[in-house]
């Protein structure tokens, strides 16, 4: 659960500026602060990926597992050394950062007072440009405020975008519209468990192909789904955790 494996893969995106062309974008995903992943752990995460002096980094939710209200300040302390990007650092909340049952709006609240105070662009079914890059953050597909037909259908067809969004199934939602690009997502762990050559018995998702990695969607889009850095159990079989630090690259 702890062997953190950095992974470089590229991201061609249409419409992308000419200047952004070869940054960095690091993807964090599924922190889970809590009672079961190690602050040391989190934070030498963190230290790895500061070294490499990302352009943009993206946090795609899960901050915390909450069992209580300890969690906040635990999410006080590792967010003092989240990484940051050179141009934005950008986040999105997850299904655990709703606390209970995914319903406990209090907890969401408080999750994102929190990182917001850290100076951290949080976006919740709203878009975000920089630089001439435009992210759009969708709220959690299991939690209260999943909305994102309005902004994909006024920002989905802006060149140069990519959309935040924490659980793949949300893929297979009809609120796309027109947009073409790429969906960053995490949620799944990559199985967290997976025997050798076989798909992993509990994934939590209704489509299956959504584990780990790049997949191809219809209507020219495409997913990366990050096997994250914490886990809600201290094991992990044929998954690393993982933190995917994205080349940008015109697509052509």
């Amino acid at each position: 659960p702890h062997w953190l494996q950095l992974t470089y893969p590229r991201l061609p995106v249409a419409g992308l500026p000419q200047e952004l062309a070869g940054r960095t974008l690091a993807q964090i995903s599924d922190v889970h602060a809590g009672p079961q992943v190690a602050d040391t752990y989190l934070v030498e995460s963190f230290r790895r990926v500061q070294e490499l002096a990302p352009d943009f980094v993206v946090v795609t939710g899960d901050w915390i597992t909450y069992r209580n209200s300890r969690q906040f300040e635990q999410l006080r302390r590792v967010l003092e050394h989240l990484p940051r990007g050179r141009l934005a650092t950008i986040g999105i909340l997850g299904n655990h950062d709703y606390g209970w049952h995914w319903r406990m709006e209090d907890v969401a609240e408080r999750v994102s007072q929190i990182v917001r105070a850290t100076g951290i662009t949080l976006l919740r079914n709203e878009a975000f440009s920089v630089s001439g890059l435009q992210f759009i953050g969708l709220d959690d597909l299991w939690g209260l405020h999943f909305d994102p037909a309005a902004v994909l259908a006024q920002r989905g067809q802006d060149p140069s975008t990519i959309v935040l969004c924490h659980n793949p199934d949300a893929a297979d939602s009809p609120v796309w519209g027109r947009y073409q690009g790429w969906i960053l997502a995490g949620h799944t762990h990559g199985g967290q468990c997976k025997p050798p050559f076989l798909p992993p018995p509990l994934v939590p998702v209704k489509n299956k192909r959504y584990i780990a990695g790049e997949v191809a969607l219809s209507e020219n889009r495409r997913m990366y789904i990050s096997r994250g850095v914490g886990h809600l159990l201290q094991v992990r079989f044929n998954a690393r955790p993982e933190i995917p630090i994205f080349r940008l690259e015109r697509a052509s």
